[in-house]
């Protein structure tokens, strides 16, 4: 109820303010009579509501404050002086302005309802959980998306803090707020608790939730679950870093083991051992009683050596009978021999496996940090050079051990004779390329072919890339040799086009080394120079591009996809490319390793990569090409798993320009 009001204008209008905004229907109305009564102290001064009627002939003076709402001064018959209708008009206009503002705002407040109504619609609509939390972390909405995940209904977590539905384990949300309000939006990958207890992995991508003038007064959360995905990728990590057999870091896990301990010992001014080790008759004991008993063999071998070392030494498997071992933070180079005889003398004794009494023993070389090399790479290399040398001067099957020397270098000698010839078959036009198909799964058409590098020695006749290539990217020479084979495979390209056939992929290898700022313009200029379109031309690269400088990388592999050539990423699986960089790369196709499938479909391990891998790139939405396909079996598991192409002597070894010219002039389908 309004209070009593007196004649001060100001009291006056406070009251009628008071009435308009707060009462309804008769309240309102004999609020609004008793203040035009005060105001006159006229009892027959009255706020009528309606249409007009015969008081209106009676009443001495009406002013209306809305086509239906109206003002009746009628107690002061011949009485009423200027000053009275003055204030009978403001009274009425001030009235007609509150209404007016009144209804507008009412409009307003309408619309707002209704406008929140329809967001909340929306929201609940959405697959996506989404919540909204104040600054502090308590929970404002909770959509359906978010019931169906956590299974809370929102009457359960609306006014409770989020930090309930955190993991014990997950820190991510110390001070989440603080920082998410200091740098704006951010994504991350976090654990998080249902209601049932079970632990999850969500993508969780935040925003701000501003005031108008644009001040953080909360913060939306949008949350996913992401756990298989999760689960995919700890599968595949585990696989690409782990020897199955053994379960040991593989070649590429201990290098970068290797290469981040060798940073402590540098600082500690330690040394440091790196230990390569084959084993003396495991060929003969895997051939003669077959690969299940030499498999069990490893993995005994693989056990005791653990046993024998230290917790802080790295072992690795580094394929079939080779193991790596790193002997960190040693302070005398003889440390180094002392270890290696407890790893000879763990082998004396017998292994038992299925019945048999197996006995074997080692070559081991070992290369010593600092003085051998500073990374994980060169010291691998040096104590592989070691070992080879304890092999051939090896006096008993129980085996013996060499440290590398410099003495050794003088093997590479032949390897500098290399280096010198390929200089001469650059100016001398020794080298050529051949075209190894690429095939369509599904329709069994060539659908592209892969540039592959040829030497042809005037001596040695033909050189194989296996042992030329290696010396090329040592010495630089790569450079020289991949702008050959961009500009050859560009000139084929162009006698192709001439001949009136339908542009396809001509995959061109591309080295470290080669991959730089300067790459876009090479290729823009190839392709101009030679008049091609880019539908001709596909490049592809490794894993270990990917993990230096991993924004210029991008941008360059942008620069190069603007042009329409597309990128492929060859060997995959053999490197140790992030996973979440992965999704960020521009690429078209990944290229499963011939080394995946050269078991296809008796090994389950290498079963398990390639569709893991395959299953992997359709989720990213790349191509997947399996190279080294020989087998039937091998393509009826590539088929089965989705593989889109294939590439391998089952279909053609590499050919030369005319044989291809042949094929795709006959339209050529490969049976499938």
């Amino acid at each position: 109820m309004t209070r009593h009001v007196a004649v001060d204008e100001l009291e006056v209008g406070a009251s009628l303010g008071e009435a308009v905004l707060c009462l309804q229907g008769q309240e309102l109305d004999a609020a609004l009579n008793r203040i035009v009564k005060e105001v006159f102290r006229d009892a027959n001064a009255v706020f009528r509501r309606g249409k007009l009627d015969e008081q209106k002939t009676q009443a001495d003076v009406l002013c209306m404050a809305s086509p239906e709402t109206y003002y009746i001064l009628s107690g002061k018959k011949g009485q009423i002086n200027e000053a009275d209708l003055a204030k009978l008009n403001t009274l009425a206009s001030l009235t007609a302005k509150l209404f007016s503002k009144r209804a507008k705002l009412d409009e307003e407040l309408q619309a707002s309802a209704q406008a929140q109504w329809q967001q909340t619609q929306i929201i609940d609509q959405i697959h996506e959980s989404v919540v909204t939390m104040d600054l502090a972390g308590f929970i404002l909405s909770w959509n359906r998306g978010a019931e169906k995940l956590f299974g809370y209904a929102a009457q359960e977590v609306i006014g409770t803090n989020i930090l309930f539905l955190y993991d014990d384990e997950d820190e991510s949300g110390v001070h989440l707020y603080d920082s998410f309000l200091e740098h704006g939006g951010r994504e991350m990958e976090v654990r998080r608790k249902k209601k049932s207890g079970e632990v999850f992995w969500a993508s969780l991508s935040l925003s701000p939730l501003c005031d108008a003038q644009g001040l953080p007064i909360g913060i939306i959360g949008y949350l996913s679950d992401i756990t298989a995905r999760k689960e995919a990728e700890q599968k595949i990590n585990h696989l690409a870093y782990y020897d199955a057999l053994t379960n040991l870091p593989n070649r590429s896990l201990f290098r970068q083991l290797v290469d981040n301990a060798l940073l402590h010992s540098q600082r500690n001014s330690s040394s440091a051992a790196i230990i390569f080790l084959d084993l003396n008759r495991f060929k003969l004991i895997n051939d003669t009683l077959g690969h299940d008993i030499g498999n069990e063999l490893l993995r005994q071998v693989a056990a005791r050596f653990l046993l024998t070392l230290r917790e802080n030494d790295i072992v690795a498997r580094l394929g079939s009978d080779e193991f790596a071992i790193a002997v960190l933070d040693i302070n005398q180079h003889f440390h180094a021999s002392l270890v290696v005889q407890k790893l000879l003398q763990a082998l004396n004794d017998a292994f038992i496996v299925s019945g048999h009494e197996l006995r074997v023993g080692a070559s081991i070389g070992i290369s010593v940090f600092p003085q051998d090399g500073n990374d994980a790479s060169a010291l691998l290399q040096k104590a592989d050079i070691a070992m080879y040398k304890a092999k051939r001067s090896a006096g008993n099957v129980s085996g013996s051990f060499v440290f590398y020397s410099d003495s050794m270098n003088q093997s590479i000698a032949g390897r500098l004779y290399l280096e010198s010839s390929m200089r001469k078959a650059l100016e001398n036009q020794e080298f050529y390329l051949q075209y190894q198909p690429k095939v369509d799964i599904k329709s069994g058409k060539i659908i592209g072919a892969e540039a592959l590098l040829r030497w042809q020695h005037p001596e040695k006749g033909l050189i194989s890339p296996a042992e030329f290539i290696p010396v090329a990217e040592e010495t630089g020479l790569i450079l020289q040799i991949d702008a050959w084979v961009l500009e050859t495979a560009c000139a084929q390209a162009r006698e192709w086009q001439d001949s009136g056939i339908e542009p396809f992929r001509i995959a061109v290898n591309v080295t470290a080394r080669e991959f730089t700022n300067s790459l876009p313009l090479r290729v823009k200029e190839a392709l101009q120079r030679y008049q091609i379109s880019p539908l001709w031309l596909e490049l592809e690269i490794t894993e270990s591009m990917l993990m230096h400088s991993t924004e210029s990388v991008i941008a360059i592999m942008e620069q190069i996809t603007a042009q329409d050539v597309v990128l492929a990423l060859d060997d995959f699986g053999t490197g140790y490319s992030s996973l979440s960089y992965l999704k960020r790369f521009p690429i078209d196709t990944l290229k499963i390793d011939r080394s995946f499938i050269l078991n296809i479909p008796t090994d389950q391990n290498d079963c398990a990569i390639a569709s893991a891998i395959i299953m992997m790139a359709k989720q990213l939405k790349h191509k997947v090409i399996a190279e080294g396909v020989e087998t039937r079996e091998q393509l009826a598991f590539l088929i089965n798993a989705g593989c889109d192409e294939v590439q391998g002597y089952l279909y053609s070894r590499p050919i030369s320009p005319q044989q291809l010219l042949a094929l795709l002039d006959k339209n050529f389908h490969f049976e499938i």
